[in-house]
């Protein structure tokens, strides 16, 4: 009977470490690939702006024009699209691994320092490539690459590496190799897990990016009905989205609730914090308004409007962002289609009584 039990035993274990081990393969798997793709994105951008014959058309604002033209591909952002160029540039040694495969021409050459290709790619996601473009001193990039593939550094780890100085401590330090030791050691290491959670593989995917909601259940309500109370006034707001991701080098935000008003020919992007006004949600919000400026609205869209909400037991503050509304007619039409300030504020007010009961 002991001799089944351990055979048993011995079956499940077998059975675990293969899906654990091919499941790791796996992820790895469509993490280099799109990093490739990334890269390959910023080579056919360059080989095209360098070589184009219909540059004079086009080529002034490739970016952007792409950009319009490839709206059905998530994360295809000129932010994103200017990243991809960048990297293709900076990491020379990964043509190594595509060019027979997309028939490529090698035009650059491959730093003599360089980790090799398979390697980086295997340890390091796109998301660690992006922390380490942002390291201009290629000796410093370096050593933070050695160390991530050496120690299975997550990006959270590497970031924290790299804002904790660790190349400069370990240059000052007479113990540079019990120094990098003892970091190793407590240092975080990268999950499986953590890689499919990374937004750019579940855009790569196909499948959707959730967020993560800190909203309590008041926040929550307070939201969906909004949504339902502007939507009803009728005067021009048209829901686009929940949630709205922002993206940009690895950092993540979320708009609360994103409308595009047809009167206006403009977004409205509002952001809901239940607790007291903060000068901070000011910078968030210009933040906001000034990525969709300039990545978002297209050329004949009106600057876009900024609602910051912020309310909690004790008071309720409305705040319209309305930086860059010069147009005299635009705030004219801003002031008639919106609701004042004084409706948000009583709709939240009475939402908030009755949510509380």
């Amino acid at each position: 009977m002991q001799i089944e039990q351990n055979n048993f035993n011995n079956l499940v274990t077998q059975i675990e470490t293969t899906h654990q081990t091919l499941q790791s393969q796996a992820i790895k798997s469509v993490s280099s690939t799109l990093t490739i793709r990334n890269w390959l994105i910023g080579y056919y951008i360059v080989e095209y702006e360098q070589n184009g014959e219909d540059r004079a058309k086009y080529g002034a604002r490739v970016i952007e024009n792409l950009v319009k033209r490839l709206k059905h591909i998530k994360g295809v952002s000129a932010t994103n699209l200017r990243l991809f160029r960048t990297f293709y540039g900076s990491y020379p040694q990964i043509s190594q691994t595509v060019t027979d495969q997309f028939k490529i021409q090698q035009t650059v050459s491959v730093k003599s320092m360089a980790i090799p290709t398979k390697q980086l790619l295997n340890s390091c996601s796109f998301s660690h490539f992006i922390e380490f473009l942002k390291i201009d001193d290629p000796l410093k990039r370096l050593f933070y690459e050695v160390e991530t593939i050496k120690g299975n550094w997550s990006v959270r780890e590497l970031k924290r590496q790299i804002n904790s100085a660790t190349y400069e401590r370990i240059g000052l330090s007479k113990s540079k190799k019990e120094l990098i030791a003892s970091i190793q050691s407590k240092s975080e290491n990268l999950l499986p897990q953590q890689i499919i959670k990374d937004p750019y593989i579940l855009e790569f995917t196909g499948l959707e990016v959730k967020a993560k909601y800190s909203e309590n259940d008041l926040e929550e309500a307070l939201l969906n009905h909004l949504q339902d109370f502007l939507v009803e006034l009728g005067n021009g707001f048209c829901f686009e989205a929940r949630q709205k991701r922002i993206s940009i080098e690895n950092e993540h935000d979320r708009i609360d609730l994103l409308f595009y008003h047809r009167i206006l020919k403009c977004h409205v992007i509002i952001d809901l914090k239940i607790r007291e006004f903060s000068y901070a949600d000011v910078g968030q919000m210009n933040f906001y308004l000034n990525y969709f400026k300039n990545e978002i609205s297209e050329p004949n869209d009106n600057p876009p409007i900024g609602l910051i909400l912020c309310a909690n037991k004790n008071s309720t503050k409305v705040e319209y962002a309305t930086a860059g509304l010069d147009s005299q007619l635009f705030v004219s039409k801003y002031q008639i289609n919106l609701p004042s300030v004084e409706e948000i504020r009583e709709f939240i007010e009475d939402e908030m009584e009755s949510l509380n009961e």
